[in-house]
């Protein structure tokens, strides 16, 4: 979704606890993120996988300068032939630990494996952030959620949008070492006017 399309989103969601709310989750998931260097770790159901919300803050971190918010896709079931950024299993989360961020996307009950990995890498020191349906168990292992319930004027798919596109907003790039003005406008203009990245 471009950031036409999420303005009129916002527009016509305004006066809804939506565009605050979705705005105030991407600062939490920033800010998980970034001071660490990245360690964002993806994950959904068996039934449903995030490619869309991993793809769109790919295009978020190349865009807003933010290597950090790109994502690893974790997933639940991988194939032999899979390649390198679609091969990354379960054992992932078992892994995860302080330093790094796990967001977890539950539009319906998660199952009883998924909680346990998602618990054991919150005790490891992990972070957990969760777009859920309001799973209380869900909830209950996440340092910050963003639920929507079946009678909310969005739909989970729509949240994923906005919290991405406002993840990649309003954010200075990280000093990376001393450099002169000219070299800083001259990276400003090559982002402004790169073309967008391919997606996945």
């Amino acid at each position: 979704m471009d950031a036409v399309r999420v303005a009129l989103l916002r527009e016509v969601l305004a006066g809804t606890e939506w565009p605050a709310a979705t705005r105030r989750f991407a600062g939490t998931l920033r800010s998980s993120v970034v001071p660490h260097g990245g360690g964002l770790l993806l994950v959904g159901t068996e039934e449903y996988e995030p490619w869309h919300l991993a793809a769109h803050l790919l295009d978020e971190s190349t865009w807003a300068g933010l290597p950090e918010l790109a994502p690893t896709l974790v997933r639940h079931r991988v194939a032999p032939g899979d390649p390198a950024q679609l091969a990354v299993g379960l054992g992932r989360i078992e892994a995860a630990g302080r330093g790094e961020t796990l967001l977890v996307v539950v539009p319906r009950s998660p199952g009883e494996g998924l909680l346990e990995r998602v618990h054991d890498a919150r005790r490891a020191g992990a972070t957990v952030l969760s777009l859920d349906n309001g799973d209380p168990e869900v909830r209950g292992l996440a340092h910050e959620a963003l639920s929507v319930a079946g009678g909310d004027e969005v739909d989970l798919d729509t949240v994923q949008h906005l919290v991405s596109a406002a993840a990649g907003e309003n954010s200075v790039p990280v000093p990376r070492g001393r450099r002169r003005f000219r070299d800083r406008l001259s990276r400003l203009a090559d982002q402004l006017t790169a073309p967008p990245p391919p997606r996945w």
